[in-house]
């Protein structure tokens, strides 16, 4: 076989391997986030996500701790119905940034998921979610 043959087959089983080793990985990975399955997240496309922090914005600006807001996907395109709330929880302050716990709550398909950031309003006046 030619030098400049067994270069390409080389470079084409490494190819394939990397591949292999992708797919693999990738099974692997889902394999492990397994429990997510049917859970609301997995519902959700960027529209909803972007609906959800619009809710959480206005919550975070307008209600006072342990008042929810009420929010859901309509008019973002998604076929699966999702609605849920958002709840202000503790206002406190950190590194100079009013800072909020907040309560976010999805439901789809019969699953409620729930998580719990907190939230420090920026010099621009947006809510971003605190680093853990």
């Amino acid at each position: 076989m030619p030098i400049r043959d067994r270069a390409l087959s080389h470079a084409a089983i490494r190819t394939i391997a990397a591949a292999a080793l992708v797919a693999v990985s990738a099974t692997a990975s889902s394999a492990n986030l397994g429990f997510l399955n049917n859970t609301p997240i997995t519902y959700m496309k960027q529209r909803d996500l972007q609906a959800l922090n619009n809710a959480a914005q206005i919550a975070l600006n307008t209600k006072k701790d342990g008042e929810s807001l009420e929010w859901d996907n309509k008019g973002t395109g998604n076929t699966v119905p999702i609605n849920g709330t958002v709840t202000p929880q503790e206002t406190f302050e950190s590194d100079g940034l009013k800072c909020r716990k907040v309560t976010l709550v999805a439901i789809a398909k019969g699953q409620t998921q729930t998580w719990m950031p907190t939230a420090c309003k920026q010099s621009d006046g947006k809510w971003k979610l605190k680093k853990q």
